[in-house]
This record gives C-alpha cells, sequence and structure tokens, in this order.
C-alpha cells in the first residue's frame, strides 16, 4: 500500500467526534495524500449514511496544490452519515504520464506494449461489452506497435476513450483506506437559523395577581409572531416543591401564596414528567405546541435534571442523590450561591444505569408531546459520559431534535458539550461588550476550529443575568445589543417580556439579578407600552428572514473603522449574491462618527462602480464609492445601520436601480 493519506478534513479530534453541517449543504473535504516516486494517485471520497453499510457512494477527488485534493457531497437528509477517503497508485495513469513525455520510436513502442500488459489485466475486472472493448483495445495497441508509425501508436495508446474506459476498472488491491471513518452529523435548518423568545407562562395572564395557564400563553402567541420569533421556549413547566421554597426576590423563607422557583422541580403533583395544575393540563400543552406550529414556532422545553425536596425520586429513589451523614440529602451549592430548594443527582450512584434510563425517558415523554427542541440547564454539571450516551439515542431515533446547551462555563468544557453531542450552544456575549472582544470573540465563533461542531446562540439577557451595560435602561443600549445578537450570530434569543419593555433594575448593586425576579414571583407586563421596543424587534427579526447573508455564521468578517466607538462587519452568502453590512455605535450617549473600510473583493464589488447601502432598519439609501466611506450614528435615533449592499449602480443617479 504506497499511497499515504496524511490527513483528512473537517475532522473533530481525529474522528472522535462528529462535525455539524445541515442537511442540504454540501460537506467539503480535504484530503492530503501522496506516494513515493512519481506515480499517479486516485483518491475517492467515500460516504454513506450510519447504519448503512450496504450502499456507499464515491466522488472522485481532484488534485488542487501541495498534494491536496478535494471534493464534497451534498448531505441530502437529517441524519448521521459517516466519510472517509480512499487512495491507491494508479498504474494505468502512472504509464499515460510517462508515455506523454516519451519521444522516442523505439521507447514508445515498449510502452504501448506495456499498456497493452495492463489492459489484459484490467479484462477480468471489466463488465460487459466494456470487457470486449478493453481486450480489443490491447490487441489494436500490440499490433500497431509491430508498424513504424510511432506517432499513430503514441496517439491511439493516449485516446481519452481508452483512459475513461480504463479508469472504470481500477486495480484497487493495494488500496489505503483512512481510519477511523469520520462522521458528519446534517440537523435541520432550524438548527443553524433560529430566534428564540423565552417569556415564564405564569406571568402570562391578561389579569394582574392572576396564576397565567397554557391557555393564556395561547392567546399570546400571535403577540410573539409577529415580533418575528420562530422559537418559544418556556422555563420548567412542571410541579414546584414546597420543601424549602424560596420567596421573592430569593428570600429564604417563602410566604403565603409566593410560588416558587421552576426550577426548584417536583412536589406531590409529580416530577419531570407532570405539567404545575396551574397552567392547566397536558391537553392544553399539547393543544398549544399544536397552535405554536401553525403560527410556525416551535414550543422550547427547559430540561433541568435536579429535583426538589419533595420531588417523588427522592423517596422513591434514595441511591440518585448524595446523603450527608446527618440524614439529609446534599443540595446544590455553587458557593457562595446556596440552593436549598433543588438536589442534584449523584451520576456516581450504584443504580447509575437506572438514572440514565430514567432521565432518557423524560426526553422521550415530551417528544411524545410533540416537542422537538430542548434548552438544556447547567449540563456542565451532570455526566458528560450520559450526554453522549442520551443526546446520541434520542438522534438516532428523533434526528429532528435540537439541544441547546445553557453552560455559561469555561470553554472547553463548553466545546466538550459541543463535541457530545449538542446542536447549539450558549456563548460570552453578555459579557463581551468592548469593540476588540467582540471582534476577538465573534472572530474566534466564525472562523476559528470549533465552529466544526460549536453553534453559538447569543442571548443579551436571560432570566440569570441582567448585565450592568442593560442597568443603566438606556434605550439605545438595548437597541444597540439585540443589533449585535441579531446579525453577528445566526442564532440569537431574549428572555421576554423583560427584554422589549427594557426592565433594567438589578436585585442589588453589582448583581446581576433581576428585582422582583420572575424566577421567584408572578410578574404583569404591559405590552402595549408606547416604549416598547416590540417595533424595532420585529423589523429586526424580519430582516433576518429576508437575508440569507445573516442566517448563517461562517462568512462573518470584520471591517476597520477608525472610530474604536464604532463596530462594523458584513455577513456575505454567495449563493443567493446577498451582502449585509452592520454598523453599530457602542456608545449609547452620543453621536460617532467615523470611516469604514469596505474589502470591495471580499463583498464581490468592483473598485471603479459605486454601490448602493440600504438601511434595512430606517429605510434610507446611501451610495457609496470605493473603499472608504463615511457613516454618523446617533444613538437617541438608532444606533445601527443595517445595510443591505446593491450592487452596482450605473451612476449615482441611478439611486432606486436595484428597487
Amino acid at each position: 500500500m504506497r499511497a499515504v493519506i496524511d490527513a483528512v478534513l473537517p475532522s473533530v479530534d481525529g474522528g472522535r467526534f462528529p462535525v455539524k453541517r445541515v442537511c442540504g449543504d454540501t460537506l467539503e473535504v480535504q484530503a492530503n495524500c501522496f506516494t513515493d516516486g512519481h506515480d499517479v494517485l486516485r483518491v475517492m471520497l467515500q460516504w454513506r449514511a450510519e447504519g448503512d453499510t450496504t450502499t456507499v457512494h464515491e466522488v472522485e477527488m481532484l488534485h488542487d496544490v501541495n498534494d491536496e485534493w478535494h471534493a464534497g457531497f451534498t448531505l441530502p437528509d437529517v441524519g448521521r452519515y459517516c466519510y472517509t477517503v480512499v487512495a491507491w497508485v494508479d498504474h494505468f495513469e502512472s504509464w499515460r504520464r510517462e508515455l506523454q513525455r516519451r519521444v522516442d520510436p523505439a521507447d514508445i513502442r515498449i510502452a504501448a506494449l506495456v499498456g497493452a500488459d495492463l489492459l489484459d489485466a484490467t479484462c477480468p475486472r471489466a463488465k460487459g461489452d466494456d470487457r470486449k472493448a478493453v481486450k480489443d483495445w490491447a490487441a489494436r495497441l500490440r499490433q500497431q506497435a509491430e508498424t513504424d508509425d510511432a506517432e499513430a501508436l503514441k496517439a491511439l495508446a493516449l485516446d481519452d476513450r481508452l483512459a475513461t474506459l480504463a479508469r472504470r476498472y481500477p486495480d484497487r488491491r493495494w488500496c489505503t483506506r483512512y481510519e477511523p471513518e469520520l462522521s458528519v452529523i446534517a440537523d435541520r435548518e432550524r438548527a443553524r437559523f433560529s430566534t428564540w423568545y423565552e417569556l415564564f407562562p405564569r406571568s402570562t395572564s391578561p389579569e394582574a395577581g392572576r396564576h397565567g395557564t397554557f391557555k393564556d400563553v395561547q392567546a399570546r402567541l400571535p403577540y410573539v409572531a409577529r415580533l418575528g420569533f420562530d422559537v418559544l421556549y418556556f422555563p420548567p413547566i412542571h410541579p414546584i416543591g414546597r420543601d424549602k421554597r424560596k420567596g421573592k426576590n430569593n428570600a429564604l423563607v417563602a410566604q403565603a401564596g409566593d410560588v416558587g422557583s421552576p426550577w426548584a422541580i417536583g412536589a406531590a403533583e409529580g416530577g419531570h414528567k407532570s405539567i404545575l395544575p396551574e397552567l392547566g393540563t397536558p391537553e392544553d400543552f399539547r393543544a398549544l405546541v399544536a397552535a405554536a406550529r401553525e403560527l410556525g414556532m416551535e414550543v422550547a422545553m427547559d430540561i433541568a435534571y435536579q429535583c426538589a425536596p419533595d420531588h417523588p425520586y427522592v423517596k422513591e429513589h434514595p441511591p440518585w442523590f448524595r446523603w450527608r451523614p446527618d440524614g439529609t440529602v446534599q443540595y446544590a451549592e455553587n458557593p457562595p450561591k446556596k440552593y436549598q430548594d433543588i438536589y442534584p443527582f449523584n451520576f456516581e450512584s450504584d443504580d447509575w444505569s437506572g438514572l440514565w434510563d430514567e432521565l432518557k425517558s423524560v426526553l422521550d415523554h415530551w417528544i411524545g408531546e410533540g416537542v422537538r427542541v430542548f434548552r438544556v440547564d447547567n449540563p456542565h454539571t451532570k455526566s458528560f459520559a450520559f450526554w453522549e450516551w442520551a443526546i446520541a439515542e434520542i438522534k438516532r431515533e428523533h434526528p429532528d431534535v435540537i439541544f441547546l446547551a445553557e453552560a455559561f462555563t469555561r470553554p472547553k468544557v463548553m466545546h466538550r458539550l459541543a463535541k457530545l453531542g449538542y446542536t447549539q450552544s450558549y456563548t460570552y456575549f453578555t459579557w463581551r461588550n468592548t469593540k476588540q472582544e467582540l471582534i476577538e470573540y465573534f472572530t474566534e465563533l466564525a472562523q476559528g476550529p470549533g465552529r466544526e461542531y460549536f453553534r453559538p446562540n447569543v442571548w443579551p439577557n436571560t432570566p440569570d443575568i441582567l448585565h450592568e451595560v442593560l442597568q443603566s435602561g438606556q434605550r439605545s443600549t438595548f437597541m444597540a445589543r439585540i443589533v449585535l445578537a441579531a446579525t453577528l450570530s445566526a442564532n440569537y434569543g431574549i428572555y421576554g417580556p423583560a427584554y422589549e419593555l427594557m426592565e433594567h433594575l438589578p436585585r442589588e448593586h453589582g448583581s446581576e439579578e433581576y428585582l422582583h425576579s420572575e424566577k421567584y414571583q408572578l410578574r404583569h407586563w404591559d405590552l402595549d407600552r408606547p416604549d416598547s421596543l416590540g417595533t424595532f424587534i420585529a423589523r429586526l427579526n424580519s430582516i433576518r428572514r429576508e437575508n440569507r447573508a445573516l442566517q448563517s455564521d461562517w462568512s462573518l468578517r470584520f471591517l476597520p473603522t477608525d472610530n474604536e466607538q464604532l463596530i462594523a462587519y458584513a455577513k456575505r452568502a454567495q449563493d443567493v449574491d446577498n451582502v449585509v453590512l452592520t454598523v453599530v455605535n457602542l456608545d449609547p450617549h452620543h453621536t460617532q462618527s467615523g470611516w469604514v473600510e469596505v474589502d470591495l473583493s471580499e463583498l464581490g464589488l468592483d473598485e471603479d462602480k459605486p454601490y448602493q447601502m440600504h438601511d434595512l432598519l430606517s429605510g434610507q439609501r446611501f451610495v457609496w464609492n470605493g473603499r472608504r466611506n463615511f457613516v454618523m450614528l446617533d444613538p437617541q435615533r438608532s444606533p445601527a445601520h443595517v445595510f443591505r449592499v446593491r450592487r452596482h449602480l450605473r451612476s449615482e443617479k441611478d439611486f432606486d436601480y436595484f428597487e
């Protein structure tokens, strides 16, 4: 086996984990292949659906430079696929290349006879009429070699029809196969492009003070749809524990009427497969899921693998928890934070297999209720081995299921969870606010090696996180942060209505917790407030839907500006010739201006032609020329431009040429 396959890309940890794409994508594969000497290689990309060992597809790889070979295949459907590369020394092509360089008649005659022998060896592999054609060609070479016409002999030997025929039946006895076989997960489109809206169902009542229900949520669906969101995400909807229930603002002692934290799961009414009775019935939930689907939305559920002290699991399966010497269960802690109302599972339990099976059955249950999107709470505090097994099992049965990892933790841990199977991942966006921070972080996400498996989902706020930049309550800040989220990342979400109503008061100075947090109490929201950002958010989400460039991440490129308060970047969807260029003023108080440098070739623009910049937020149009162009943004009016590049104008007078 003389062929060497030095590397195959893309590959995650040498093939230990799959890369990720979306069905319909073409997976472009590179192989570094070579052999000793000067013989010609043939290299094939092989791929198949996982579990199907009988149908293996092959694509010829083309040689580029520096021993790099390239080919691709289109992922036909949602699911998991395997791919690898095979290579061998092609003696017929090597002979043919040698013959092309020969000029001496004697050398040509000898080479022709060598070629005839190669064709004889090909005959047993040929089929049907091809076998006779190969045999006849070998005979013609020998016959022509007996004449004095070396040029005619060379032309016969190098006939392209002969090459095509011989290539169908190569000698693969000494073929090299790249091991281990690599894999790719093809998710549905929503894995790459989604717009999330989080709300607490219990706070959806139109009447202040009344506990909201699934029917109330169903009545709010048109509002969420008008805002342009396609994933409606709920915190846990299960019975809430009464033992050690938290009060308002995370008070250790609950008062009469306090509803507790939804993440303290389980009570006498049931656990992770049950619904809080105040929200409604399973029939109500299924009706809500169906109604959301009719509006083009999906309901996403929160999966929080933890228990309130009075969860049925605690009595039924005591080995699943850590017991302290005083006979109590160890509650969750992240010093100095204490969560007395939450018991974590013990993944080192002697009954770990029973625990694993039960936790997977929770996912199975809600999939049976019509849920296909799950946001998983703190997955980094649970067994990595469990996640790899559970997600693989779920996706084997239901390959369309999407898992979002809520893991605000160390980078390597976040990346490991993504490798283990999580479809999307929370990010550090909330804590990236300066120009340099944003450029460095999103360049890493879009261009770094992690992009093969780590799909970012960015959130400017969550029920747990009210970053200090939002605590000023500046409208311009809320607008700028959501523009950044919606245009830097193809997947983003907000916790509402807190975001569109610009909720900004912390529980105390230096805290990222909301004052009067919905995590511990009912809230009533006035969605019709005149200062709501709802209209702005709806326009922004409409822009995302209408521009393919904003529906993926890899094309993101940052553009130089001469003002540190202005950040500029572009995305391009080459298949539909769609370019979106965004400029954001990071200063919430003052007008900022400066020059933006555009890489015209990167965006497919001509150096000597004007082009129109259509601000999709305001509707304004500007004519730009060349690489450097001036922008000015007043944050009190709008802190951002989201330009669609319209090319090319015949002249500056043709202002609406593309409309």
